[in-house]
């Protein structure tokens, strides 16, 4: 009977202090990122400004707190400013998301091959 008593002591004292552990921080800066995704595929976009205007403070906050953005928020906001007509911020996105994440490459360059290039 005690060493039943003693292991469940000996349990509970383990699973307390394996409560306190760390918490390891976020990899990514998310804000509102995953809200604005979900609307932008759930409503569609009626107003891309609104929409870039989000993406951009996320970017903006994450710079300031030294975080990174999530996978797919460049290539986001990339797609965005191709709707609006702003091309070359689009490629400097569609770069940036290159750059940060090289798995997206093929992703990426699908994309911007289906763009038609406008002279500036």
């Amino acid at each position: 009977m005690k060493s039943i008593l003693l292991k469940g002591v000996l349990v509970g004292c383990v699973c307390l202090l394996g409560a306190c552990a760390p918490v390891s921080p976020p990899l990514y800066y998310w804000g509102n990122y995953q809200p604005a995704l979900y609307q932008h595929h759930q409503n569609g976009v009626t107003n891309y400004d609104s929409q870039i205007s989000a993406m951009e403070a996320i970017v903006a906050r994450a710079q300031a707190q030294g975080q990174s953005v999530p996978p797919g928020l460049h290539a986001h906001l990339g797609m965005l400013y191709f709707n609006t007509g702003r091309e070359p911020e689009a490629r400097e996105q569609f770069a940036v998301e290159k750059q940060l994440f090289p798995e997206s490459g093929h992703f990426v360059d699908y994309v911007m091959k289906a763009q038609p290039e406008t002279s500036l």
